[in-house]
């Protein structure tokens, strides 16, 4: 079988994406630092694939590991890199931390394997667009100033595969930029697992909703959009993985040579009191939620244009909102009964 390596491949979107690969006949390498996601992971994903996947504990900021690691496994054919820290509010407050671990990761893994045919998906975001002049927003579209250094990161690492690949390097990469994945597994064994305070909207949610959080800050209701909450394109993380196997599956063609870059999403907007609103409508579950202020490096409003990743990357969203807030409230209700 051919050999992926996934790193951060015990995170929230890795973990998934380690089933679909599976599922599409890939053999998934996992590396993964732990340092934001749980080593039992690893028992969950067995549970649901049969067997239990390579698995590497290493800091990729770490370079001599990493040579090591590619010493170990000199026979991959195909890298997913997800590893970096993607919390847009705790970047505006630390940001060394961020472009350390998403500089220093990334950098690494190129060296360690360069001069190889690999090819490689990158974990890009829609943050990479700032707050774009027109919607939905292009793969085309002009890159904007990034409203935090995460999104930032997300930026210039684009660019270092650009010239990686204009300098003559023997990769294929694709990146994927991300809207907002959310939702969780269809067997409710694995799903979004934050450590701490949820950095993001769903898991918030969930938490509220079963008792561990008191009550959801909807970060300003000031905006121009129909109900003054921020806009997102959410994504359920299902199909957002099997994106990814799409990305293989394209790059594996004769026609495929260099660089590319997808937008994955819906193409459609929901605010955060939509999100909300879905939540109840689709377990029943009241919520407490209050309006607060706006929070540093927000973008207001944006969705993508899918276009391109329907007719080029022949890959399209099945999964609706409903199911999202279905599929992520189950597994809250499965971590409540069986921690982790």
């Amino acid at each position: 079988m051919t050999k992926i390596l996934v790193t951060g491949g015990l995170g929230f979107i890795g973990s998934h994406t380690v089933v679909e690969l599976v599922n599409a006949g890939y053999e998934p390498v996992i590396v993964d630092d732990l340092s934001n996601s749980n080593p039992k992971i690893l028992d969950q994903l067995t549970k649901i694939i049969g067997f239990t996947p390579v698995f590497y504990k290493l800091d990729l900021s770490d370079e001599q590991a990493v040579k090591n690691l590619a010493a170990q496994q000199p026979d991959i054919a195909g890298i997913i890199h997800f590893a970096a820290f993607k919390a847009v509010g705790e970047s505006v407050q630390q940001p060394l931390k961020y472009y350390r671990n998403n500089f220093y990761s990334l950098f690494n893994i190129l060296n360690a394997y360069e001069g190889k045919q690999i090819n490689l998906v990158f974990s890009s975001s829609c943050t990479v667009y700032g707050q774009p002049d027109s919607l939905p927003v292009t793969e085309s579209a002009p890159v904007k100033p990034a409203e935090s250094p995460y999104g930032n990161t997300k930026q210039i690492a684009e660019e270092v595969l650009k010239d990686i690949i204009a300098a003559g390097s023997k990769f294929k990469i694709i990146s994927l930029r991300y809207f907002n994945p959310v939702g969780a597994h269809q067997s409710a064994l694995i799903g979004e697992l934050p450590i701490g305070v949820p950095q993001n909207l769903v898991p918030f949610i969930t938490q509220t909703a079963i008792g561990k959080r008191e009550k959801i800050t909807v970060f300003g209701d000031d905006y121009d959009t129909p109900d003054g909450s921020c806009q997102r394109d959410y994504i359920h993380v299902v199909d957002l993985a099997k994106a990814h196997v799409a990305a293989f599956k394209l790059m594996a063609t004769d026609g495929f040579t260099g660089y590319d870059v997808f937008n994955i999403g819906t193409g459609q907007p929901n605010s955060v009191l939509e999100i909300i609103n879905a939540f109840e409508q689709s377990t029943g579950v009241k919520l407490n939620y209050q309006i607060g202020p706006r929070r540093a490096g927000d973008i207001e409003k944006i969705w993508g244009d899918v276009t391109k990743s329907k007719n080029k990357l022949n890959w399209q969203t099945e999964l609706d909102i409903n199911t999202m807030m279905q599929s992520a409230w189950e597994w809250e209700k499965y971590i409540a009964n069986n921690p982790l």
